[in-house]
């Protein structure tokens, strides 16, 4: 197994390279210092600024530690984020990346864990009612929960839940901006108090978010397990409806639930640059959001590519995965 990683992760090398290039070129497009200095500035101060930048030296043809591309790189691989803030003088790359990952992870971590036990809990639910009005209503359902815009269950979510709620109850029970750090309270505090308060309506957006998509994907594998020949050896046998349904299918069905999780996690990401935008949360994705706004480039190309390294390392640990659920899988 570990050689067949190995071989992967060498492999993904040259994409992950290949996309630090596209990414420094597509911010290249126009001069950074134009971008980030705006209108009406001196050749003085542009060419001071390109220096302090280090956008004087030379993209590409150049020794690795002297160009720019060859700098980037190096920096990636070994996370050397010391890189300076353009637009927060005196604060590094890899300290604006820390202070964000904490409430990034508090939104992407629990809508994730909710959204794949509801969904494949619905799912196998659906899937026992097959063909019943039950079923109907369960893919109607899926069906119009993914026919609507991300921004609408958001406007709807903040209008409901932190403006009606509170006339209904009486108290603010969801906040609709900022956030609290686990180190700015006590962890009791913060898991009783803080995070339900700030988090758990974006959260809850999410969840809802994901649900249509998702119950519609695992419906449909369930329904294809369901006409397996282990599933009717298994009635046969006399298995219960519910050993059937959650010990023989669902462990069946497990390498489909891996896929689908794999393949939202970067999507779950794109989903927390509304959210945090939205609720004014100081994540990841809303950090990226001001850096494109505001031209600054060293959090954009650092952001970038942690966003593409984690998406090549989900894609490895989801073939390990598989090998762990499924005997029949080999890693070779």
């Amino acid at each position: 197994m570990w050689a067949y990683l190995i071989r992967r992760l060498v492999y993904n090398i040259p994409v992950f390279i290949g996309i630090l290039l596209l990414v420094m070129l597509a911010l290249r497009v126009r001069d950074p210092v134009y971008a980030f200095l705006g209108k009406n500035v001196s050749e003085e101060t542009i060419e001071a600024r390109r220096e302090e930048f280090g956008l004087n030296r030379p993209l590409l043809l150049a020794r690795p530690g002297e160009s720019q591309f060859g700098r980037f790189v190096t920096q990636v691989f070994t996370l050397d984020f010391t890189e300076e803030s353009w637009d927060y003088p005196g604060q590094t790359v890899g300290e604006i990346m820390g202070r964000c990952v904490g409430p990034s992870l508090a939104l992407s971590i629990p809508a994730l864990v909710l959204t794949t036990l509801i969904s494949v809990s619905i799912s196998l639910f659906s899937a026992w009612f097959r063909g019943r009005w039950i079923d109907q209503a369960l893919v109607i359902s899926a069906v119009i929960g993914m026919s609507i815009s991300f921004l609408v269950y958001i406007i709807f979510g903040q209008y409901f839940g932190a403006f009606l709620l509170p006339e209904l109850t009486g108290h603010e029970t969801f906040a609709i901006n900022g956030y609290v750090h686990p180190s700015e309270t006590t962890w009791s505090e913060y898991f009783t108090y803080y995070w339900p308060h700030h988090c758990l309506l974006p959260v809850l957006i999410s969840v809802i978010v994901g649900m249509g998509y998702d119950t519609r994907f695992y419906r449909a594998v369930m329904v294809e397990e369901s006409g397996r020949d282990y599933i009717t050896t298994a009635r046969a046998k006399g298995a219960s409806q519910l050993r059937v349904m959650f010990v023989h299918m669902l462990k069946n069905a497990m390498i489909p639930i891996i896929t689908r999780v794999a393949i939202t996690i970067p999507f779950l990401i794109t989903g927390s640059f509304l959210l945090e935008t939205y609720f004014s949360i100081p994540g990841m994705g809303r950090q990226l959001i001001l850096a494109v706004e505001h031209a600054d480039f060293p959090i954009v190309q650092a952001f970038t590519a942690v966003f593409a390294g984690l998406y090549i390392v989900v894609n490895l640990l989801t073939d390990v995965l598989y090998a762990l659920v499924d005997p029949r899988v080999r890693l070779s």
